[in-house]
């Protein structure tokens, strides 16, 4: 017998199997592994392990973006999803929760706000302060410096007086 005819049954016999992706054998997220001395399939990770994202994050919390009129732009529609609500969109503390009855937050505009440094806006937006809810896990670093931008642009909008304001077209 020749072997090329040989071949050609055993490859396609072995074609024959259901060779699709959705049906690799695999691990259920929390059933049992014989494989693991604890007979789980759920183990912690190693010490020292990172998600391939935490590097790029940590280096985007670090270091404010450089600001210009995209920021502004961007930080301006994440501030009116996420912090409008409560902080109104002139950012004095009126927003639609806080007329249903819920704690008012304070002015953008006040002083101790005014004063505050950069840094402190973005960890109050990332880990929330009083009744504020924590954001840092639902608002990428860079967006809440978009938002900190933002809120440096409505403060600076209020203590500007009418005769300051630069003409329509951009021009003193």
């Amino acid at each position: 017998m020749r072997p090329a005819p040989l071949i050609a049954v055993v490859l396609g016999l072995a074609g024959c199997s259901d060779q699709s992706m959705t049906k690799q054998p695999r691990y259920g997220p929390n059933g049992p592994a014989r494989v693991f001395a604890n007979g789980s399939a759920a183990q912690t990770p190693p010490a020292g392990a990172m998600s391939q994202e935490a590097e790029a994050y940590a280096r985007d919390a670090a270091t404010p973006p450089p600001v210009d009129l995209a920021l502004l732009r961007h930080g301006r529609e994440r501030f009116d999803i996420f912090c409008s609500p409560c902080h109104g969109f002139d950012g004095q503390g009126n927003g639609a929760v806080v007329r249903r009855g819920f704690p008012r937050p304070p002015s953008y505009s006040s002083p101790a706000l005014m004063a505050a440094a950069p840094r402190k806006l973005f960890d109050t937006i990332t880990n929330g302060y009083g009744v504020m809810y924590p954001y840092g896990s639902r608002i990428p670093p860079k967006d809440r410096w978009a938002i900190v931008t933002y809120i440096r642009a409505l403060q600076q909008s209020r203590s500007v007086t009418i005769a300051q304001a630069p003409a329509p077209g951009g021009r003193p």
